[in-house]
């Protein structure tokens, strides 16, 4: 399982992802990620979401921003949650954290964006 902070050690660099299958409550599990994301920081704001349901599996993505104040720029998190009973799929990808024109530099605010979705679901988990 990858870490934000695997991308700050000199790993070849991907956007930062973390993807990780839980079981729970699908609407529960969704409300505890959109308020530990908005809770979790005081510039964090939803700026889009979108539901879908076709036959008994569930999809919710949810799209959040926050300023990171280390990188002096605006970062986006995409969490896309797919469930089947209580068998849920979540996927959170960080963007938007570099200040290069041709080249990802400065990804200080991404990761750190992304640790505290992977910190909301492995709690979850461990409940």
């Amino acid at each position: 399982m990858r870490k934000a902070e695997d991308y700050e050690k000199g790993m070849d660099y991907i956007m930062p992802k973390y993807e990780s299958n839980v079981r729970g409550g699908f609407d529960e599990f969704l409300h505890i990620m959109d308020d530990g994301i908005l809770m979790g920081s005081a510039s964090a704001s939803f700026e889009d979401g979108s539901y879908y349901e076709n036959s008994g599996v569930r999809c919710a993505v949810r799209v959040y921003e926050r300023y990171s104040a280390m990188g002096s720029n605006r970062v986006s998190l995409n969490i896309t949650l797919i469930g089947n009973g209580d068998d849920l799929f979540v996927s959170a990808i960080t963007a938007g954290g570099s200040q290069a024109m041709f080249f990802k530099i400065n990804r200080i605010g991404e990761n750190s964006f992304l640790q505290k979705a992977i910190d909301i679901i492995e709690d979850y988990k461990r409940r």
